[in-house]
């Protein structure tokens, strides 16, 4: 957790290529014996494959700051002129967080994966390659929208006919992330508010589904005779992600939408918007398994033990609060 941490702070401090590669190296090596801790195959085999795909997006990145070294002989992050290292470099990053066409690797690595270790994949992993990203000036404008647009679309249809939760919050995040990169080039400030939100719903989600260690939409519908209001609730933190009004999830998507409209964007604007129909689609899906339909006794499964969970409720609830309650601080946060 150290070296995450330290990974991250290094990308985060660096103006120079090479030290943005250490850190993102760096956080790469540290979540590695976190997500093998179990040592159960799936693990292995998603430590594995996270560490092939992310040592490759690492090795473009390191190609390409040293093309754009020969090329204009700086190492400066902001100096980013030439159009091929630059493109280079956002593939290399979406890459790294599991954009798509480049997402293939995110739900199967996920589903090997714990809660606990999922939700730092889905979260603090996203921050030091965002850094960057928001540090670049694109020289190509169209690639960063073609990115969002296939992110957003492939993020809806993936998640429709999963049963597994993992694989799900996968393709959920990899829509989410299409959202920031849509609106990156025009308001950075919007993509970070987008990333923030996007992290304290999925903070929330997955508390909620370790609550009831549930990994499948058979056992999220046992969840209302462990823990009945958290059962109540959870359906708006799935709306919220679906973005939803009167819930917090609607802000960026609004934001991003408006703002999209502004660049004369609008066809753009409306697949996006399409596009989370899609997503709404799964969610509603979760939704109705856990608080509308009450588990049939015929589980293939036993019905598991309801041993009172362990896990700290604070973070849940101020979590959750945050998921459904804070829409209408919308102008605060636009005035910021």
């Amino acid at each position: 957790l150290f070296g995450l941490g330290l990974g991250t702070t290094i990308t985060f401090a660096s103006s120079h290529w090479l030290l943005a590669w250490m850190g993102l190296e760096m956080n790469t090596l540290a979540i590695m014996p976190l997500m093998a801790q179990h040592h159960h195959p799936r693990a292995i085999e998603a430590t594995t494959k996270y560490f092939l795909t992310q040592a490759a997006a690492a090795a473009t990145l390191l190609f390409a700051s040293v093309t754009n070294a020969c090329l204009t002989g700086q190492w400066e992050i902001q100096q980013i002129t030439h159009p091929l290292p630059s493109t280079m470099i956002i593939l290399a990053l979406a890459l790294k967080i599991g954009l798509a066409p480049l997402h293939a690797w995110l739900p199967e690595v996920l589903q090997g994966l714990d809660l606990t270790t999922g939700l730092i994949l889905s979260t603090w992993q996203k921050l030091a390659p965002f850094a960057l990203i928001l540090q670049i000036q694109p020289s190509n404008s169209t690639l960063l929208i073609i990115l969002g647009l296939t992110s957003a679309l492939i993020g809806g249809w993936g998640g429709l006919n999963q049963t597994q939760l993992r694989k799900i919050l996968a393709y959920s995040s990899i829509a989410h992330l299409g959202w920031m990169i849509l609106v990156q080039q025009f308001s950075p400030s919007i993509t970070l508010l987008t990333l923030l939100t996007y992290f304290v719903m999925t903070l929330s989600t997955f508390l909620v589904f370790k609550l009831n260690k549930a990994t499948n939409i058979n056992t999220l519908a046992t969840s209302w005779a462990k823990a009945p209001v958290l059962t109540a609730l959870a359906p708006l933190i799935l709306l919220s992600l679906g973005g939803l009004p009167p819930l917090t999830g609607f802000m960026p998507k609004w934001l991003i939408l408006q703002e999209l409209t502004k660049q004369g964007l609008a066809p753009t604007a409306t697949l996006a918007a399409l596009s989370a129909l899609l997503s709404l689609y799964f969610y509603l899906r979760l939704s109705y398994a856990m608080s509308l339909t009450i588990s049939p006794n015929n589980l293939t499964a036993t019905t598991p033990w309801r041993f009172s969970s362990t896990q700290l409720t604070y973070p849940l609830a101020t979590s959750t609060a945050m998921t459904i309650c804070l829409l209408p601080l919308t102008p605060a946060i636009s005035a910021l």
